[in-house]
């Protein structure tokens, strides 16, 4: 993942990015982690870039399975993967889409100092899944290995760059089974949570499950919500923002994925005049936090990310109308792309919206 793209989501990731790898890996030292199992038996075909629009298609377990993912590279080998290890966001998805048994290892924010699960795991049963990394710049290449993936899925915020794979590992981790990437940015909501969708059907879930039929529901009913408390309460300025010790962040909503949507149901969000080269967010001095009149603050809200009780002691904090106002409120940067992860994001920003008010 690139630096910019880091910054953006993992701000708090400390600057040497240093992974937990053994960094001379060797092919005696895979066959090693992995016990019994042959190098050669792990190597997939990763496909190559066909020009593809990012479809998919998937067979049953006893014939060939392809999938075109969002960097045009098509996956094509001689089974559906029976197993999968992803990014905690990407397998949390395709869980709430069906896929279970075939998730067998994840990487990222996965459970927090006391155990519990974070957040970013949804309904992921951890406990039973080998956790290879968990914060940015970890990802144990040989817990991969003896893992005997058939498939890594990951979310690719900035092009070609899949999150939480160590940029100085990747060679090797791309070595051990394919990879899908899912587009995540500079895309309206919907467009990730289809695309995990159809990932999750090409692995063998029921897209028309009633779990899923229900949860595609409550997501259209909170987007329609939102929709109408943003256009009785117009005017309303809102900021997307993230806090870390040394900066404040404000977002913009013409690349990161839920604000695009947000900004598309109406939702009167702020545009930063700055935003760092990828486009995600500009990023202000404490002493600037006050740039954006914002009525309402959307915080990032991760675990990594500073919260309202952290910022006492930031005076500027303390000034902004939407604190003074008590208008902040939680805001995911990364949500987890499926219809039952969302819902409920909108849900709350429908009634955040609908009890705020102006302040100036």
């Amino acid at each position: 993942m690139s630096n910019t793209g880091v910054r953006h989501l993992s701000r708090s990731a400390p600057a040497s990015r240093g992974a937990r790898t053994s960094g001379g890996l060797t092919r005696r030292g895979l066959l090693s982690a992995g016990g019994a199992v042959a190098v050669g038996a792990l190597l997939a075909a990763c496909g190559g870039d066909d020009g593809g629009n990012g479809s998919g298609s998937g067979s049953g377990s006893g014939g060939a399975w392809t999938f075109t993912d969002d960097r045009g590279t098509k996956v094509d080998v001689k089974a559906r993967p029976e197993r999968v290890v992803g990014y905690v966001g990407t397998a949390a998805a395709l869980y709430d889409f069906g896929v279970d048994k075939q998730l067998v290892g994840v990487f990222g924010p996965t459970k927090l100092k006391d155990g519990r699960p974070d957040p970013q795991a949804g309904d992921l049963p951890v406990d039973r899944l080998e956790i290879i990394g968990n914060a940015f710049g970890e990802f144990n290449i040989e817990k991969y290995a003896a893992l005997r993936p058939d498939l890594l899925v990951d979310n690719m915020f900035v092009q070609n760059d899949l999150f939480y794979v160590p940029a100085e590992s990747k060679e090797k981790i791309f070595a051990l089974a394919p990879s899908v990437a899912i587009s995540a940015g500079a895309v309206p909501l919907p467009k990730p949570i289809e695309r995990t969708a159809a990932l999750a059907a090409a692995l063998g879930a029921d897209p028309k499950s009633a779990k899923v039929t229900a949860a595609k529901a409550r997501f259209d009913k909170a987007a329609a919500a939102v929709r109408a408390a943003a256009k009785a309460n117009a005017g309303l300025k809102v900021l997307a923002a993230s806090a870390s010790p040394d900066l404040f962040y404000a977002s913009s909503p013409n690349k990161n994925t839920d604000l695009i949507y947000f900004k598309e149901l109406g939702v009167d969000l702020i545009v930063p005049e700055n935003p760092d080269q990828n486009g995600y967010f500009e990023d202000l001095s404490w002493e600037n936090a006050g740039k954006y009149k914002a009525d309402v603050i959307m915080l990032d809200s991760r675990t990594q990310a500073l919260q309202p009780k952290d910022l006492g002691s930031k005076p500027s904090w303390k000034d902004l109308p939407a604190v003074k106002a008590g208008q902040v409120v939680p805001w995911q940067p990364e949500p987890r792309f499926s219809y039952a992860g969302c819902a409920p994001i909108l849900e709350a920003l429908a009634a955040s919206i609908t009890s705020a008010k102006k302040t100036g």
